[in-house]
């Protein structure tokens, strides 16, 4: 979804008793997500009416997902480096122990299964892996000794197979968990998800089974279940090689995981980086029309069947627009989430059918019949591996800017990240303006100001505290000055008391008796719209956003665009200053660049790199903290003073201060 600002028109106030009312954090932000959902089901499809408006689509909704996998543009292909470290041959089959380099250092461990007499070009299937953890004395035998009942049986059944390890469970271990675990956070600021280099390592599987002798480079399939169900689904719609399809337990949609909370459930190489707003359906219409059978079983808690089906409903209609409608199946087995024998029958099926071309009755097991020692590839994992760290590296970073050379340079440079926050930061924001809404609280006496709580409402199921207190006698000669303070939970602790107190206490800025009116705003999730106390359903609370195709920070900072027109309304100051601590003093950065109303900044500890927050769709891989101060700071129509005791913060823009002549500091006590 993208933007269309239109000029603020007017100003909505409410009954005064809607003021007064509590405001419930949890059923806030519940109704938010459900909200929010319900604009997102089944886009990009449902605006999809004929195979000419797909096809005209398909191209651009395929270099965005590419994008959102990290991997636009496309990297270039190295030399795999594929190296057999051993064989096996037991029951017919022979095992080739592989590993291969899908870039520099980013090693895949695998195993190939393939019958033990070939006769000519067989089809091939790659076999991608769960989370099964396999794991003695310390040493990781990788996930592909886990599941590699499956990659016998097709090897006996007449394929070759490539049964990959993820990256998290493999022989080298790295990480799938960031933003599930809060170890990585600014994961979001890089728009790093593992689910792309699961996907890159797919793409590189194919590669190297078509340079094989005895696969058939256009009968390539590809299965796998719960985290290889996905990565089964990512590879399928990334890459056209893929010929015909079975994701087991990989997928569901926006409403089961943002509104229902299945999130929860799953770490991080599940989700795409949502910078475009898609919901799940896009993955089997991005395969269509080619062989895809979903397969799930009945009482999987996290991959529940109602989400499936509408997934499946939705696809349908793409295929059917191709006049393809039986190329997608859909398969509901009884059982919870688990690799069950129902649900393999009908994947072995499938691949049967679309790449031997026969469906022969299916008489034997999958059953195990290695060791997971005898499956192992590496003796000793590789000295220049950069598979534990490749979250370092897989999406570039923007480089620190060369300053401008003169202000119609930094005009466009600043122009052009403005245009890039837009598209790829801010996409969860509005596409239009309303009218603000506010509910007027009613005003009581506390010494020499007046207090008041409003309620602001900056979206639908967003209504937020914010106080005004008022000097009780004006000074005719000063002018209708406003500071708006941005809060934490702790701040808004201070201030409400002080709000309720006697007005004997001063307010806690050193700069109070400069102002006609003081407002204090507690953004989403902050004091009174707190939705939890408990760190992990915290965790997943922002993780349901960027399912949506935003952030907690994002949306906050729209919170602060929102209250600064709100404090200038109610005050009556044509500008309105703000000051802010921590993360939010960042977000009031972002905040100052799109509102020209905002005034001076005054930021307290705030950070200098998007490592330590606020944490923003994609922002690393165009900008960094540094610049956002500089676009605020040097606004030409809005230039404005920034007192910080951060100096790496400002160091641009005090550069670009020294061509463009705007009033920005650095004092050492803010």
């Amino acid at each position: 979804m993208r933007f269309a600002f239109a000029t603020l028109l007017a100003v909505t106030f409410l009954s005064p008793t809607l003021a007064e009312e509590p405001i419930s954090g949890d059923s806030m932000v519940h109704q938010y997500f459900a909200d929010q959902t319900a604009k997102l089901q089944d886009q990009p499809l449902d605006e999809i009416d004929s195979i000419e408006q797909w096809e005209a689509k398909r191209e651009t909704l395929h270099k965005q997902y590419r994008e959102m996998l990290g991997l636009e543009p496309w990297p270039e292909k190295i030399d795999l480096k594929a190296t057999t470290t051993g064989t096996l041959e037991r029951d017919g089959i022979v095992v080739e122990k592989i590993h291969f380099q899908s870039r520099p250092g980013l090693y895949v461990t695998a195993n190939l299964y393939r019958p033990a007499k070939v006769e000519g070009k067989l089809p091939a299937v790659l076999y991608l892996c769960g989370h099964g953890r396999v794991v003695k004395d310390g040493v990781s035998y990788g996930n592909k000794s886990h599941y590699q009942h499956h990659g016998a049986w097709f090897a006996r059944n007449g394929f070759v197979c490539l049964t990959l390890d993820s990256i998290q469970l493999g022989e080298i271990l790295g990480k799938h968990r960031g933003s599930y675990d809060d170890s990585g956070q600014w994961w979001t600021n890089r728009g790093y998800t593992p689910a792309g280099v699961e996907a890159w390592n797919c793409v590189r599987a194919i590669d190297l089974l078509q340079s094989r002798d005895d696969v058939d480079p256009n009968k390539i399939g590809v299965t796998g279940r719960s985290g290889g169900g996905a990565y089964s689904w990512y590879i399928a719609a990334l890459d056209d090689r893929i010929q015909a399809a079975v994701p087991v337990a990989g997928i569901t949609d926006l409403q089961d995981h943002v509104v229902n909370g299945v999130v929860s459930g799953h770490c991080d190489c599940m989700f795409w980086v949502n910078t475009y707003q898609f919901d799940y359906a896009m993955l089997p219409a991005l395969i269509a029309p080619r062989p895809l059978m979903i397969a799930n079983t009945d009482y999987d808690p996290i991959f529940p069947v109602e989400g499936v089906e509408r997934t499946h409903l939705a696809a349908r209609k793409i295929y059917s627009l191709y006049g393809k409608a039986p190329n997608l199946a859909l398969t509901i087995v009884p059982g919870p989430h688990a690799d069950i024998q129902p649900l393999q029958i009908p994947a072995f099926y499938w691949l049967q059918k679309h790449l031997q071309g026969k469906t022969p009755p299916i008489a034997d097991v999958a059953d195990k019949r290695f060791t997971v020692e005898e499956l192992k590839v590496f003796d000793k994992i590789p000295e220049d591996e950069i598979v534990t760290s490749i979250e370092e590296s897989f999406v570039p970073i923007a480089p620190a800017p060369k300053a401008p050379d003169s202000p119609a340079e930094w005009k466009q440079m600043a122009a052009e990240w403005k245009q890039l926050l837009l598209e790829k930061s801010f996409g969860g924001w509005p596409q239009k303006e309303l009218p603000l809404q506010i509910a007027n609280g009613k005003a009581k006496p506390a010494g020499k100001w007046q207090v008041a709580q409003h309620t602001l409402t900056t979206q639908k199921h967003v209504d937020l505290p914010l106080l005004q207190f008022t000097k009780s006698k004006a000074n005719e000669d000063q002018p209708s000055t406003a500071k708006l303070v941005v809060v934490d939970d702790a701040g808004w602790e201070q201030w409400s008391k002080l709000a309720s107190g006697d007005g004997n206490e001063p307010l806690p800025i050193a700069d109070a008796d400069q102002y006609a009116s003081v407002f204090v705003l507690a953004p989403r999730g902050i004091g009174p719209t707190q939705w939890t106390q408990e760190k992990k359903a915290e965790i997943h609370t922002r993780r349901r956003y960027l399912l949506l195709g935003q952030s907690l920070d994002a949306m906050r900072i729209w919170d602060i665009r929102q209250a600064a027109k709100a404090a200038n309304k109610l005050s009556g100051s044509k500008q309105v200053d703000i000051e802010a601590e921590g993360i939010l003093a960042a977000d009031t950065l972002y905040a100052a660049i799109f509102e020209p109303q905002i005034g001076s900044l005054n930021l307290i500890d705030p950070p200098s790199d998007h490592r330590e927050g606020p944490f923003l769709l994609n922002v690393r891989r165009f900008m960094n903290l540094p610049e956002a101060a500089a676009m605020a700071a040097n606004d030409p129509q809005a230039p404005r003073t920034i007192k910080t005791d951060n100096a790496d913060l400002m160091s641009f823009s005090q550069q670009v201060k020294s061509v463009h002549g705007s009033p920005s500091q650095t004092t050492a006590k803010p």
